[in-house]
């Protein structure tokens, strides 16, 4: 059953999504807004089952009362299942919990929004190919859709700062992510195969786009001078392949300099990037 959405607003947008009868989309804590009165709501440490239904835990507790043969074993799979879920979404910063609204006796409405002023996008899986997406990006998805965790690997990791950890989206149905400023559209194969762009630009891009980390510039004088004042520190992040990219206008970073100048705390100075004092 595709999820009925509707994204409105302009500098601030949010989605506004009817339930049909029985029909469940999940959120991360904090990015709920509002629902009518016969949606319930109900907080989780589990992830969706993604077999189109109800959450694992319900669905767990349902087999559990079939019978013994799930027993204990299957409460304590259960349980490690959901502590390993819990784990990664605490290694990669996320939200510990997932907030569930389903309709009942009648179709029901619920409102969703992100944390930063720009726009949402509502992506449409259909089993073939995963979604990626930067940490904080995930918004809402029906319950058909299975949210996870992605490395990308130590070296990655460590030479970016920014990608190491994504949110990956499988399985059929509806994802809402949102981002900062507003979103471009890009596929790199447009562009000779490979676009580079400030790592605190990537939103979101489909699976079979290959995404890396790359400094910028070598140990040598321009290098230096791109890290320390070009504004983009160290590194950029690349993406490869034929495939669709979402690119946001705006990042965390230079919105939170922008406060900090507002409020006289600027300590940047003129030289950006390498000498940055954000801490975030």
């Amino acid at each position: 059953m595709t999820l009925q959405q509707e994204i409105v607003g302009n500098a601030m947008q949010m989605a506004v999504v009817s339930l049909q009868p029985g029909q469940t989309v999940y959120c991360e804590a904090g990015k709920f807004l509002f629902k009518t009165a016969n949606v319930t709501m109900e907080t989780r440490l589990s992830g969706p089952s993604g077999g189109g239904g109800q959450p694992q835990a319900g669905a767990a507790g349902a087999g559990g009362a079939g019978g013994t043969g799930g027993g204990m074993g299957g409460m304590l799979r259960q349980a490690m299942g959901t502590a390993m879920q819990v784990g990664q979404r605490a290694l990669a910063g996320e939200s510990l919990a997932f907030q569930y609204f389903t309709s009942t006796g009648g179709e029901g409405t619920v409102g969703f929004a992100g944390v930063l002023p720009g726009e949402m996008r509502a992506l449409e899986l259909d089993g073939t190919r995963a979604w990626f997406a930067e940490k904080d990006a995930f918004v809402a998805a029906e319950s058909t859709v299975e949210f996870g965790i992605a490395f990308q690997g130590g070296r990655t990791g460590r030479s970016g700062g920014e990608g190491f950890v994504l949110e990956k989206f499988t399985g059929r149905g509806t994802v809402i992510i949102a981002g900062a400023g507003n979103f471009i559209d890009l596929n790199p194969a447009d562009f000779g195969g490979r676009v580079d762009v400030d790592t605190g630009c990537v939103v979101a891009f489909e699976e079979g786009i290959q995404y890396g980390v790359q400094r910028v510039g070598g140990l040598n004088r321009q290098g230096v001078m791109n890290a320390v004042f070009g504004g983009e520190g160290l590194s950029l992040a690349t993406l490869e392949g034929n495939g669709s990219v979402i690119l946001q206008s705006l990042t965390i970073e230079s919105l939170a300099n922008a406060l900090r100048k507002a409020q006289g705390g600027d300590k940047q100075g003129p030289t950006g990037g390498l000498f940055s004092t954000n801490a975030g």
